[in-house]
């Protein structure tokens, strides 16, 4: 007796191990991608970023996205023009911060000093904040200097309400500007959960 066996289909089969294979493969990708974001976003100095974003009233990750733009996390770099550390403090600056906080001790020297550097980082965020209000703004003057963002704020060709820049009048504090949100944004969808 010859019995008639059924020819099954591997189709299905196949079908099935594509689709679990390319799972594996959007499971792998999304994780790999977040590895990756959170390597390129870093949550470095996390105590000091903390405690002194909060002292000071701004945004822990605005600290983050000027750290991340300024040195990429190199509490030695120094810049072209002589800015130093972690958030590129430049000497005129660290002397009217030290000057506001009445920190008689400080020396500029201290701004390649990790915690130092985000102290008075966020200080001088913090008087930004005070006075401009908005990110934009405060990313603008941190770049190019609170007079100029003055000048701009009270010019109608670059805002029209003396409180928002429509336009920023330098490339260089546009594009800078710009990098310090697209960093905001990234380490908020990152990180605040």
């Amino acid at each position: 007796m010859i019995r008639n066996r059924r020819k099954r289909s591997k189709a299905p089969i196949i079908i099935a191990g594509i689709l679990i294979f390319a799972l594996l493969i959007g499971i792998a990708g999304f994780f790999g991608y977040r590895y990756y974001l959170s390597n390129t976003y870093p949550l470095e100095y996390q105590e000091y970023v903390e405690r002194y974003a909060k002292e000071n009233n701004i945004d822990k990750y605005l600290v983050y996205a000027v750290i991340k733009t300024e040195s990429g996390f190199r509490p030695d770099a120094v810049s072209n023009v002589g800015a130093r550390g972690l958030m590129q403090i430049m000497e005129d600056t660290f002397e009217w911060i030290k000057f506001k906080s009445g920190d008689d001790d400080a020396v500029y020297y201290d701004m390649y000093d990790a915690e130092n550097n985000i102290k008075y980082g966020c200080r001088l965020l913090g008087y930004l904040t005070e006075e401009f209000g908005n990110v934009e703004a405060v990313a603008a003057a941190y770049h190019a200097g609170r007079g100029n963002v003055n000048e701009w704020l009270a010019d109608k060709r670059y805002s029209a309400d003396g409180i928002h820049l429509d336009k920023i009048p330098i490339s260089d504090t546009a594009h800078y500007v710009g990098k310090i949100k697209k960093a905001m944004n990234k380490y908020v969808k990152l990180y605040d959960k």
